[in-house]
């Protein structure tokens, strides 16, 4: 069992890590594109994800037996397939850009679902938190400055829809009964991948050129990405609330920004020079808050679940 002090700092580490992955991943597609068809790389990274969820779950010694069958149904469906499809949807309707970070307004739609639904409002300075790191993604995403069609605006936004329904799902069933969150998001992208498979077959795409550059980044992309940083969501999620959560994910577009301008070369923009020191701003404000708050109660934050 970690350290009380250790504990406290658990999610920030492991967002963290999930940002920067994340962020990365936004690379690691662009480059996986010039080896295989977008649906394929989809479907691929996602059957990877899965099995390497199986492997972890196996090892661990755990069961494989689905606890909440309905509520996993919906959540894989929607947070894999649904939230996959439409990234890559709009990834080749639109490019890889300004229009693909559109997802990343999932913070909004969160916020506003989180509320209602799960009574997890945003409360006094809070609020300063969340206004920088919103103000920060609407300056990096330059919605009065885009050239991309409508309707790539609309599959980046239908991606970040499905991704914030989801993850109000996740947080309701574990509110309602026990479950294995390993084996949680295991069973989640095993139902997530396989109508992205059927997807993958029914579109007609080019063949994968199976090279050791692309074996390398499809292998990245599985454990890393989807089952590794899959898993540390919903761990984060079952520790933070919702809308906390969701705004503190925002350092995804920002590494994912950083790291296309420091592999592809391209410039930076002053709007996103000043988003980028907006969203941590409002990150570095949200770690200040929660450690003001765990110093009032004496106790570490969300210590009311056992660790790791």
């Amino acid at each position: 069992m970690p350290a009380p002090s250790l504990a406290r700092w658990l999610p920030a580490l492991a967002l963290i890590v999930l940002s920067c992955t994340w962020g990365y991943t936004w690379v690691l597609l662009k480059q996986g594109l010039a080896y295989a068809s977008p649906f394929a790389l989809a479907a691929q990274r996602c059957v990877g994800g899965a099995l390497a969820l199986v492997l972890a779950v196996k090892l661990t010694g755990r069961s494989l037996r689905l606890v909440a069958p309905g509520p996993t149904l919906a959540i894989g469906l929607v947070q894999v397939t649904g939230f996959v499809a439409f990234q890559t949807w709009a990834l080749v309707e639109g490019g890889p850009g300004k229009t693909a970070v559109l997802i990343f307004t999932m913070p909004i739609w969160t916020l506003l679902l989180a509320w209602p639904i799960l009574g997890e409002r945003v409360r006094g300075k809070q609020w300063i938190a969340a206004g920088s790191t919103l103000a920060g993604l609407l300056l990096i995403i330059a919605p009065w400055n885009m050239h991309a069609s409508l309707f790539s605006k609309f599959l980046g936004l239908s991606a970040a829809l499905c991704w914030a329904v989801g993850t109000i799902l996740i947080k309701r069933l574990r509110s309602r009964q026990p479950v294995d969150l390993l084996v949680l998001t295991t069973w989640q992208m095993i139902v997530g991948s396989v109508p992205l498979v059927v997807l993958a077959a029914l579109v007609p795409e080019r063949a994968t050129d199976w090279s050791s550059d692309y074996i390398a980044i499809i292998s990245f992309l599985s454990m890393a990405s989807v089952a590794l940083c899959w898993w540390l969501w919903i761990w984060i999620l079952d520790r933070v609330p919702a809308w906390e959560a969701s705004l503190s994910v925002l350092g995804t577009p920002v590494v994912a920004i950083l790291s296309s301008r420091l592999t592809l070369g391209e410039d930076f923009k002053t709007s996103e020079i000043a988003g980028i020191l907006l969203i941590g701003g409002g990150l570095a404000l949200l770690s200040l808050f929660g450690w003001m708050a765990s110093r009032r109660s004496g106790a570490p934050v969300q210590r009311r679940l056992p660790p790791l």
